[in-house]
């Protein structure tokens, strides 16, 4: 489970925040990584980062409302930082578990090497899953089961699960290998001179300038 200080490190990384400005981001694209974070247990936090040293912070006076304390990296955060983005990645058993995302989401703009080796773990383990579980025998057993329980409905349940499980985690496939692909040097140059050549191409066909100036 991703650890919820390093995501803390990770938003302070592109700008100096507060306890609140955490919060709110926690709120709002925060709620898709992980589970809603109360605004106490942000501030827990930063104040534990603040004795070891990972950030530090001053206080922004503010009119008519409490001074707030706005947190930025030290030294040693950045380096913290830096250990987990490039540290090795664990996938786990549910693809839909926020653990990646939330490790990809914030490697990828530091470090495109780093993401590409986390895609990579994902695809690998994703790809044996597949191979192991796909084709598995999916009977239900029953043994003296209650009188209402409906086993055909069960059966044809879990197929269904199955089905929709199986759809999930190929289209899951699909994303990691186009994500990668854009990661890839070749596709940042072929960007690159994709972004120069529609520059050239508007510089040549852009309108002339008048020489005369404006008429009377």
């Amino acid at each position: 489970m991703v650890k919820f200080d390093r995501v803390l490190l990770a938003l302070l990384a592109g700008r100096p925040r507060s306890g609140f400005d955490l919060g709110r981001w926690m709120e709002t694209e925060g709620q898709f990584l992980r589970s809603r974070a109360h605004h106490s247990q942000i501030y827990r936090l930063l104040a534990r980062m603040t004795d070891d040293g990972w950030v530090a912070f001053e206080v922004d006076p503010r009119e008519r409302r409490p001074d707030a304390k706005v947190y930025r990296l030290t030294p040693r955060g950045e380096g913290v930082l830096w250990e987990w983005v490039r540290s090795p990645y664990e996938p786990t058993s549910r693809f839909q578990d926020p653990d990646f995302l939330a490790r990809f989401a914030f490697t990828a703009p530091l470090d495109r090497q780093a993401a590409i080796r986390l895609i990579d773990t994902e695809l690998a383990y994703r790809r044996d899953q597949i191979a192991r579980s796909r084709d598995r025998d999916r009977t239900l057993l029953f043994e003296d089961p209650l009188p209402e329980l409906d086993q055909s409905l069960a059966q044809e349940l879990f197929d269904e699960l199955h089905a929709h499980g199986a759809s999930a985690v190929d289209a899951w496939l699909a994303w990691l290998q186009a994500m990668r692909d854009r990661l890839a040097p070749e596709h940042v140059q072929e960007h690159a001179e994709h972004a120069q050549e529609h520059a050239e191409h508007a510089q040549e066909h852009a309108p002339e300038p008048d020489r005369e100036g404006p008429s009377a």
